[in-house]
């Protein structure tokens, strides 16, 4: 038969079959996968929303392909909700998050970090992480299309909650009776997201002007039953699609409590009627305190675990059936690292406000110190930030530290650490969506290094997979894993 092929056949046949043989090099592959075909989300247009609400629910399939910014819907302000807060030796800017005013050395080599020796990606499968325990933060100041797609991300997921922080300024802006619009949308968006099977956590704060005596930054009311009937109006509206009530952000800053001495005992006295409001509606729904942010004594802040111990002065220990706020983020260190074990470049190893662990096994032994070890802890904030794959410098040199394959990994290694102790509760990433919001990427805002969803195409980091893979153990692991060698697909 071969002789009666054409010699030119022959050859290029013989090319092809000798190309077939030769080793190829890796071809990275991310996954996106599409919604399922015929799956129909909601439409939600909102009309003559002041005074009540005309809803109009269509359905339909939505485009497949993203646009790579997402607009916040017109009249709305951008998204205002910060991340993480640096430990002693850092500023407070007015409106992102702080900036270190000591930087590693120029002869340090910021991606390696610090010292320790990280978990790193393994062999090993990836665990079978509970996903009631599990929760992501998303800003809902989204136009229908854009929540709908962050909704078809958590949806993939099947994480059990969804953190949305409530601007109080937002959605009252001119008096303490109005239902604004912005109150009207967010309503639809938690009620349709509540009756896909998500347990909602509203994080309460930023006072609006006609309640404060300051215009200065955000802050409490100068009445803080004023901000009782916020919560208690907000829970007969939105009624059962809220399951847990964090009573305001991170207090311990200036920026978040301008106007009222910062201390303990004043987030108390905001505390008791907030608490009050949310039994007289319901004695199921889950209410949180503050999670404070993980700093020290500066301009600007007060240390968390003072701060903490201030609460509990102030009467904390006698409110059994409320769980404890906490933001534990992990900066560079892996979140198994403990402070000070070693000696890598200075400023990021010297305080265990720069480590996970750290943060979650002070507070838990401040509540067992005041009689409240029954209570748990609920990490509504946390997360690892990187700048790997993002244009220009990082806005901070310990961004360089954790690369994207580390960021997944010290995220699913956070979860097992807090499913495996009894006094967690459930944990919040921070954040799905920032990277896409807006500018933030091209304005270098530190708020998009945290992000599960980057732009260039949208497409997911490896974490955003490997949480994915960690819940959903009976499926084959994903090849997007092709980024990430032995990071656990197995």
């Amino acid at each position: 038969m071969i002789n009666s092929i054409r010699p030119t056949l022959f050859i290029t046949l013989l090319a092809v079959l000798l190309a077939a043989c030769l080793p190829q090099a890796p071809i990275y592959i991310y996954i996106t996968p599409t919604p399922e075909p015929g799956t129909p989300v909601p439409t939600v247009e909102v009309t003559e929303a002041v005074t009540a609400a005309t809803v109009t629910v269509t359905n339909h399939t939505p485009t497949p392909t993203p646009t790579s910014s997402l607009s916040p819907t017109p009249g709305s302000p951008t998204p205002t909700v910060l991340g993480a807060v640096l430990a002693p030796g850092y500023t407070l800017p007015p409106t992102t998050t702080p900036r270190a005013t000591a930087t590693p050395s120029a002869t340090s080599t910021p991606t390696t970090g610090p010292s320790a020796t990280p978990r790193g990606p393994t062999a090993t499968p990836l665990p079978g992480l509970d996903p009631n325990l599990i929760g992501i933060q998303l800003d809902p100041t989204l136009n229908q299309d854009d929540w709908n797609l962050a909704m078809q991300d958590i949806r993939r997921l099947e994480v059990k909650w969804l953190k949305v922080q409530v601007a109080w300024e937002m959605l009252q802006p001119n008096g303490p009776d109005e239902i604004s619009e912005d109150f009207r949308r967010l309503e639809i968006y938690l009620e349709t997201a509540s009756n896909d099977g998500l347990s909602i956590l509203v994080s309460v704060a930023k006072a609006p002007p006609w309640a404060r005596d300051t215009q200065t930054e955000d802050g409490p009311p100068r009445d803080p039953n004023a901000l009782a009937a916020f919560i208690s109006l907000m829970l007969r509206e939105f009624g059962p699609a809220v399951d847990a009530v964090e009573v305001w952000n991170e207090p311990n800053l200036e920026r978040e409590w301008q106007g009222r001495p910062i201390n303990g005992g004043e987030y108390m006295a905001l505390f008791r009627p907030a608490y009050e409001a949310v039994r007289q509606y319901s004695a199921d729904i889950a209410i949180i305190t503050a999670g404070l942010a993980p700093t020290g004594d500066n301009p600007g802040s007060v240390d968390d675990r003072a701060y903490l111990q201030q609460m509990y002065n102030a009467g904390l220990a006698n409110y059994k059936d409320v769980a404890v706020g906490i933001h534990p983020y992990g900066w560079g260190n892996p979140p198994d690292a403990r402070c000070c074990d070693f000696d890598p470049e200075p400023g990021w190893d010297d305080d265990p406000h720069f480590f996970f662990l750290d943060n979650l096994e002070d507070y838990r032994q401040i509540m067992v110190n005041n009689g409240h070890a029954d209570a748990r802890l609920w990490a509504t904030e946390f997360g690892w930030a990187t700048w790997a794959d993002l244009p220009g410098s990082a806005p901070e040199p310990w961004m360089d530290y954790v690369n994207e394959c580390q960021q997944g990994d010290y995220i699913i290694q956070a979860f097992e650490i807090g499913q495996e102790r009894d006094y967690i509760g459930p944990m919040i990433l921070w954040n799905l969506n920032f990277g896409v919001l807006g500018n933030l990427v091209e304005n270098g805002d530190e708020r998009a290094a945290y992000s599960l969803i980057i732009p260039r195409g949208i497409r997911e980091r490896a974490a955003y997979w490997m949480l994915y893979d960690a819940i959903k153990t009976d499926i084959p692991q994903l090849e997007s894993y092709a980024v990430c060698p032995g990071s656990g697909g197995g």
